[in-house]
């Protein structure tokens, strides 16, 4: 290795690049700011030329102060879907925000028709810009994910891929990750001609001709699988969870397929983990859809902390809520309810209940709901056990809900030495196309987290499930949805 890897990851808020050496350490880390835009409630949309701009300012910025990548890793928010003119390289429209719910009603027609696609999936959200740009399908269009988008203009249009856990977060693929499905590209009206090459998500695909030295493109994945194989998660068994803005647990399966065809019986969902010489990994995702929005509410909307780290010293100053428990369900209920109608809820409140209080049960709650994904992915999977927790995200810098979490999963809480583990996810995948390092044992003992939380008391589970059921089915139409 002559130099280090590049990861360019795109999040839904803003675009990060950073250089990665082989010892895994982080450095060089530029940051550009890229919002999405709510034109309308539940539209989620975003300037994707802008920013394709923020992607190549920051990686010429990490390149100019860290030196000539030997590789380039994409990690990318997933589903988020974006339509551009062959010929131009210019988006047709507006991207659209993998939160977006505009095309609800078409996904409750795809399921007339024995199709379940779920609104936040890829698929309507393509026909969607297909129609309103290309509505009698003669354009020389081209389709992507954002790490299609990203490889698109790193290399100056000449790749157009998406790699397998990014496709298989589209609702296009068949059930096997074989390929796209015809099946449901005709449902839609979707040419295949607008569709990028699946890829292994570790291997050469191109090379990234418009940065200094055109390295190679070496290693893509969702944001998630990039989180998981960064905190070492590479065998059957291993599982992570990541508090970002919602809550993701991914576990790693192996190489069969889960058995149930789009959700378990516990909630959870079967993804690529990863695709390595054309060999597919598989994994289980369980879904929290808020985490950090929880603190953001308390810190924005009710002026309870004035930053998220104020937190963890407000809810330390009381020993526990003293039986008031809050549902974290801002945004529905996802892993293992999938109630689109439950909404946040606080039950317990007395006279005696005060700020510390309150901030404390926000972090337990969230904790709760950590826990509540450990238990689905172990019942979906099988029955497997699932030893320790792996953790990273913007949440796990609190002391108090790391060991809130710990409390509430009875088990111990390994905290990732970094805290986005995307980023060397994705350094780990290019790595491994380009012989930094061998194979997935060998990033599965590069593991080191940077404490190990033990639980120190046994949380009320019970008590927490029957705050659940006090939050579910408030809106009941949209409790009504299932997708």
């Amino acid at each position: 290795m002559t130099g280090p890897i590049l990861v360019i990851d795109v999040g839904t808020s803003g675009v990060r690049a950073a250089m990665v050496a082989a010892d895994g350490s982080v450095g060089h880390v530029h940051h550009r700011e890229v919002l999405p835009e709510t034109p309308m409630p539940s539209f989620v949309q975003f300037d994707a030329q802008a920013m394709g701009d923020a992607v190549l300012d920051v990686a010429r910025a990490a390149i100019e102060s860290g030196g000539e990548p030997t590789a380039v890793g994409i990690a990318n928010q997933r589903a988020s879907t974006i339509v551009w003119d062959r010929d131009t390289g210019v988006p047709v429209g507006p991207g659209v925000g993998w939160q977006d719910l505009r095309t609800v009603g078409m996904c409750l027609t795809l399921q007339g028709q024995g199709f379940r696609v779920a609104p936040n999936a890829s698929a309507t959200k393509l026909a969607f810009l297909l129609d309103m740009a290309d509505p009698d399908r003669s354009r020389n269009l081209a389709f992507g994910t954002v790490d299609t988008w990203v490889a698109w203009l790193l290399s100056g249009g000449d790749v157009h891929v998406t790699d397998a856990t990014n496709a298989g977060v589209t609702a296009l693929l068949h059930n096997d990750a074989s390929d796209w499905n015809p099946e449901i590209l005709a449902a839609l009206n979707i040419p295949a001609s607008v569709l990028p090459q699946i890829v292994d998500s570790a291997g050469v695909v191109g090379h990234a001709s418009v940065l200094q030295g055109a390295p190679p493109i070496a290693g893509i994945a969702g944001d998630q699988q990039a989180s998981l194989v960064g905190q070492g998660c590479v065998r059957p068994g291993l599982a992570k969870i990541t508090f970002g803005t919602g809550g993701m647990l991914d576990l790693t399966v192996g190489d069969q397929r889960p058995g149930f065809e789009t959700r378990g019986g516990g909630g959870c969902f079967p993804i690529i983990a990863w695709r390595r010489n054309g060999r597919v990994t598989w994994g289980l995702e369980a879904v929290m859809l808020s985490a950090g929005t929880n603190v953001e509410w308390l810190r924005d909307d009710l002026g309870v902390i004035s930053t998220a780290e104020e937190s963890a010293a407000v809810a330390a100053a009381c020993a526990d809520t003293g039986d008031v428990w809050y549902v974290p369900a801002l945004l529905g209920l996802g892993t293992p309810h999938w109630d689109f109608g439950a909404r946040g809820t606080l039950v317990g409140l007395t006279r005696g209940t005060g700020r510390s209080e309150l901030v404390r049960a926000v972090l337990e709650g969230v904790a709760h709901r950590g826990a509540d994904l450990v238990e689905a992915a172990e019942a979906d999977a099988g029955g497997t056990t699932i030893e320790s927790i792996r953790v990273d995200g913007g949440m796990t810098a609190n002391d108090v809900f790391v060991q809130a979490l710990a409390d509430a999963v009875q088990r111990p809480v390994e905290v990732s030495p970094v805290l986005e583990a995307t980023t060397l996810g994705a350094a780990y995948l290019a790595g491994l196309a380009t012989g930094v390092w061998s194979d997935e044992d060998e990033i599965a003992e590069a593991w080191k987290p940077k404490t190990v939380v033990e639980p120190k008391r046994k949380s009320d589970r019970d008590r927490w499930k029957a705050a659940v059921e006090r939050a579910r089915a408030w809106v009941p139409e949209l409790s009504a949805l299932d997708f």
